[in-house]
């Protein structure tokens, strides 16, 4: 990731601390999209759901998400190997 995406990345995550607060009792587990550039935001109830809807609206922008109550959207975990 690029300076300028970090940038972008960052203002996204700051939008993103402004409205959580706002979205938190209604859409807690939901995943928002939100547009750094204009601040838009789209709420879906996972990441496909969220994009679709963004695009729909803003479809040559590039979206930040994040789940709304949680630190993260995804978590990755080791794969478990199986005897």
């Amino acid at each position: 990731m690029g300076k300028k995406d970090m940038l972008k990345f960052q203002r996204g995550a700051r939008l993103f601390e402004k409205v959580e607060r706002g979205l938190l009792r209604r859409h807690k587990g939901q995943v928002v999209a939100i547009e750094p550039d204009s601040g838009r935001y789209f709420i879906g109830n996972d990441v496909l759901e969220a994009a679709q809807t963004a695009k729909a609206a803003l479809p040559n922008k590039i979206f930040d998400f994040f789940r709304i109550g949680y630190p993260a959207v995804h978590k990755f975990r080791p794969a478990r190997i199986r005897a």
